[in-house]
């Protein structure tokens, strides 16, 4: 990774964006990079579009901005591909990734004629086949992650491990499950 790399998050608040896009920051922090992770959202509540914001980077980051020309985009929620425009200001050398059961064709109607690479992945089922319950976040972290390249699978495998013993200290009984989705997510995002 020569240059900085900025990815903007879509998703409602509850579905996890914001705490995945932190994740994603601390993960890669801890394999060596420059990172920042926060989120952008008012007083809104349970349901409420959120935007979530990350800069990955070999070298330290001076910029302390909102992104508005992301190489990425994760879409934690598909109903948001109706009323935002998701694409704007996305690189058309980079990707948008999102959660849906919907084909590949479908979602490009949606999308304000975007021409780069667009990746899929139905998070429900993976989160619901893993965790067995709906945490659309976990596998949407694992997509961008495979997606950009952003760092080896094996390190961010390790370090989501880690970051997961200390999370779910005392729920231990989850971190496999969480695992899991990670790895069936890194498969199935296409």
């Amino acid at each position: 990774m020569e240059k900085t790399v900025e990815i903007r998050w879509h998703g409602r608040g509850g579905q996890g964006a914001k705490t995945a896009a932190l994740l994603l920051a601390d993960v890669a922090f801890q394999t060596g990079k420059y990172v920042q992770g926060f989120p952008e959202y008012g007083p809104e509540r349970m349901g409420a579009p959120i935007t979530a914001y990350n800069r990955i980077s070999e070298k330290p980051i001076r910029v302390h901005s909102n992104i508005y020309e992301p190489d990425y985009v994760v879409v934690v929620d598909e109903s948001l591909l109706d009323t935002i425009d998701v694409t704007k200001g996305l690189s058309r050398d980079g990707a948008i990734v999102v959660n849906t059961t919907s084909p590949k064709e479908e979602i490009l109607k949606k999308l304000h004629h975007y021409e780069g690479k667009i990746y899929v992945i139905d998070a429900r089922k993976v989160s619901m086949e893993t965790i067995g319950q709906y945490f659309p976040n976990t596998p949407m972290l694992a997509a961008i992650v495979k997606v950009g390249g952003l760092m080896e699978e094996h390190e961010f495998l390790r370090e989501m491990e880690a970051s997961f013993k200390h999370k779910f200290a005392r729920k231990p009984e989850v971190i496999e499950g969480n695992m899991n989705a990670l790895k069936l997510a890194m498969k199935e995002v296409h």
